[in-house]
């Protein structure tokens, strides 16, 4: 059996205000090409399918769209993709049963029958193989909020109830498989000792505390396709666990490695292999700085000139950082002078103070930070600090995150 693993796609996205969707429709025209020419059996979509809780009309049409051609090119392919953090789990599941005729199985929550037991068999998805016969399992684990695995039969413990919803889900699957059948894990969430990128990632809990032990994912497992983290990465140096990583730059932090899918073969229960596809960048992202205004604008001063001929939607999204000195009232306005029929599209300028002509970065208190470069935890832990002239104590910190998720929420609602 032949899986394509995918994740965070966040459709809908804006980069500081510019929307990319064109980016998007360059990665999932790409997908379909490769869907088209190397036939797998199975495409996972590990969650955060959507940037917002109420994405644009524009990002649900093309996750529809690109449902109903790759079904149209492929029909005998299976689609599995459940929701994310970013995601609102009823809508990933409010058009499921038409999905479905797509060979298309859309997982927004877990749910529960009588006497707090787990609905398992939602969330197990047979994947038939080329010949139609069940060769694997799909344990399908959208984002799990404290909500959902908390409460009169699980009790409080927000890790604890995590660590039982996998234990009863992966018994449920290794009752119901014959063997020979592979067991597929597809798992929305931040696994403990993940990198994590600078700018993009929202914290799914305050702090740390949602990071998950790899053990939750047991040796009966074959294979465990990981969302949430955008940077291509093993867990615990396991190839059989593993996040793919987003398809395009999310964050200008997030510029300096490869994105891709990854192909991943078994033969029965045994993983074979697990290979990178490398993800053609439609767009570049390209920063200038940290340096002084004098060096950045000499360095713009170099970018090439726009080409008529050419695709403005292909031109490079660019972010300045300056160092001051001092403040710079027309900042701004000369830096976008400098860049007048240059080939990039500004969307950010940072600017930090260099203090007594030391870097900002060598001094915390002398930058600039900017509300967007904030999670609400942190603009939380700063405006406490503020009040208080003391850190927010933990349970502080645990109570604003009830306090955040709820309000979360409550914005899926329609």
């Amino acid at each position: 059996m032949r899986l394509f693993h995918t994740s965070d796609w966040h459709l809908g996205q804006n980069l500081h205000g510019q929307e990319r969707d064109f980016e998007h429709a360059c990665f999932l025209n790409w997908l379909l090409a490769q869907l088209a020419s190397e036939q797998p059996d199975v495409l996972l979509i590990a969650g955060d399918i959507f940037d917002t809780v109420n994405p644009p009309v524009k990002a649900q049409e093309r996750l529809y769209d690109f449902i109903v051609s790759a079904h149209e090119q492929q029909p005998k392919l299976t689609i599995v993709m459940i929701a994310g953090n970013h995601d609102s789990g009823s809508r990933i599941e409010l058009p499921a049963p038409l999905m479905r005729r797509l060979r298309t199985h859309a997982l927004g929550r877990v749910l529960w029958l009588d006497e707090g037991q787990l609905d398992a068999e939602r969330l197990l998805i047979p994947l038939p193989d080329a010949s139609g016969k069940i060769a694997a399992w799909c344990l399908a684990l959208p984002f799990l909020r404290p909500a959902e695995v908390t409460g009169a039969h699980l009790g409080d413990d927000y890790l604890r109830g995590i660590g039982q919803v996998h234990e009863w889900l992966i018994e449920a699957a290794n009752a119901k498989r014959v063997p020979g059948q592979a067991l597929i894990a597809i798992s929305h969430a931040h696994m403990a000792g993940g990198s994590v990128s600078e700018d993009s990632e929202r914290s799914l809990i305050i702090g740390n505390a949602e990071a998950l032990p790899a053990s939750l994912f047991g040796p009966s497992i074959s294979y465990v396709a990981l969302g949430h983290l955008h940077k291509p990465q093993r867990v615990n140096a396991e190839e059989r666990i593993r996040y793919c990583g987003s398809p395009i730059p999310l964050s200008f932090s997030e510029i300096s490695y490869a994105h891709q899918i990854l192909d991943v073969t078994l033969d029965g229960e045994t993983l074979v292999s697990v290979e990178p596809r490398l993800i053609p960048r439609a767009v570049n992202l390209q920063r200038i700085g940290p340096a002084a205004l004098a060096e950045i604008l000499t360095h713009v001063s170099q970018l090439p000139e726009v080409d008529l001929l050419a695709d403005t939607q292909r031109q490079p999204w660019l972010e300045v950082r300056v160092v001051l000195d001092e403040p710079q009232p027309d900042l701004r306005q000369q830096i976008e002078t400098a860049l007048q029929g240059k080939a990039v599209r500004l969307v950010r300028i940072s600017a930090e103070y260099a203090g007594s002509g030391s870097r900002a970065n060598d001094d915390d208190s002398t930058r600039l930070i900017e509300l967007d470069q904030l999670t609400p935890q942190e603009l939380f832990s700063r405006a406490w600090q503020d009040h208080y002239a003391s850190q927010a104590c933990e349970q502080t910190l645990k109570d604003f995150a009830v306090l955040l998720q709820e309000v979360q929420l409550e914005g899926e609602q329609p």
